[in-house]
């Protein structure tokens, strides 16, 4: 058996907030037939470059035409020549390796007819807790409206949210006083992500004002790879430290310095199942917690990490991956289901991960390329479709 061909679709989605989000469909053909699918999730984001996705189709055909589909590792570092690992969050080639990844593990599936859980490990779990992203405040009157998200999602089961701070601290004061106010003790904050936007000692100071309130964890309070700060910043506080793993050698530092309480791990920064699961094997080894990260991946991608996080037997934080939640729209037939605030993990007789591509949808959403027009950096951060003056 062997890899016939591969083809690469790009999809533009909004958001509800009017963002519209880029993603790669990755299909990787065999010679008998069988179709494995992947997602290269979310590619608006710093930096604002783009890749040529004709070029892109073309330089993984000769990687993948003619090998095993079996042969994961071998293709993997194959991969990693090609798309090395550089040190930065949003790297590209992290992108293009996960989707390649998911496209293999999902074909792997469906040619033994397995969920691909099962082909990784076997499931311990068959949902996973996660929490609903709420923004970043740059006005005071983008309070009550992240307080509406809040209200509006917690009568469809969500409990727990994740708060990105540190543009406007007055602002995730109002309203985290507004959420304890209203919601009491039924609704969790899980973290404070401050994004790698201020030094340790500016959101230490933050953390100091902000601690007045209950949240279970803090996120990325340091600029990127900046494991001696991230370890100083540690020491002066009470809450657990998570921040993503983006490479190998990042997560060594991480180690190293003992900077970091929780390895936040999503296959799309650290380039895919493949890697994820050895980021996990190392946060088990060094004594550390692990969570499942998120660039708001559309189902595909959802349902690759939901299979992975039922496999991990030290999955032991509320995760993040809601994104199909904040699309208005999808590219399967049967998106992932959310229940009580719970991801619910596809079921295991569906093989693969257990989705279908809808080609009327994906007809409705495709787009030519990845370029990016006019976009600011308040946009991309924002995950707005426009900047307020």
């Amino acid at each position: 058996m062997k890899i016939s061909d591969l083809k690469l679709t790009v999809v533009g989605i909004p958001r509800h907030t009017g963002f519209v989000s880029k993603h790669v469909i990755v299909e990787i053909m065999t010679d008998e037939g069988v179709t494995g699918i992947g997602e290269m999730s979310d590619f608006s984001h710093l930096p604002q470059y783009s890749l040529d996705v004709n070029d892109l189709t073309t330089v993984l055909k000769t990687i993948l035409v003619g090998k095993n589909p079996f042969d994961i590792s071998l293709i993997n570092k194959e991969l990693l020549s090609n798309f090395p690992e550089m040190m930065f969050y949003y790297e590209k080639g992290n992108f293009v390796r996960n989707g390649v990844d998911a496209a293999l593990h999902d074909l792997a599936g469906k040619l033994l007819n397995t969920s691909v859980a099962d082909f990784i490990g076997g499931r311990v779990k068959d949902k996973i807790k996660v929490c609903y992203p709420i923004f970043r405040h740059r006005f005071m009157e983008e309070v009550e409206e992240n307080l509406e998200v809040v209200r509006t999602r917690f009568k469809q089961g969500f409990d727990t949210f994740r708060l990105y701070v540190g543009k406007n601290l007055d602002a995730d004061e109002a309203f985290l006083d507004g959420v304890k106010s209203e919601f009491g003790s039924k609704v969790t904050i899980k973290s404070l992500d401050f994004s790698h936007l201020l030094d340790w000692k500016q959101a230490w100071q933050a953390t100091k004002r902000l601690s007045k309130y209950d949240f279970e964890l803090i996120e990325s309070p340091a600029p990127q790879n900046d494991f001696e700060g991230l370890h100083h910043f540690r020491l002066k506080v009470d809450h657990p430290i998570s921040e993503h793993v983006w490479s190998f050698r990042q997560l060594n530092q991480m180690i190293c310095h003992d900077s970091v309480d929780i390895f936040n791990i999503s296959p799309i920064f650290i380039g895919g199942l493949t890697a994820a699961r050895k980021a996990a094997a190392a946060a088990e080894v060094a004594g550390k917690g692990c969570l499942l990260g998120t660039t708001q991946e559309l189902s595909i991608g959802t349902a690759a990490m939901a299979h992975l996080g039922a496999s991990l037997t030290n999955l032991n934080f509320t995760s993040d991956p809601t994104g199909p939640e904040l699309y208005v729209s999808d590219i399967v037939k049967n998106p992932v289901k959310y229940e009580n605030g719970y991801l619910l993990v596809p079921e295991r007789d569906k093989p693969g991960f257990g989705m279908e591509l809808d080609w009327d949808l994906i007809e409705k959403y495709r787009v030519p390329d990845l370029s990016w027009g006019s976009i600011s950096v308040h946009q991309l951060q924002d995950r707005t479709a426009q900047t307020k003056a």
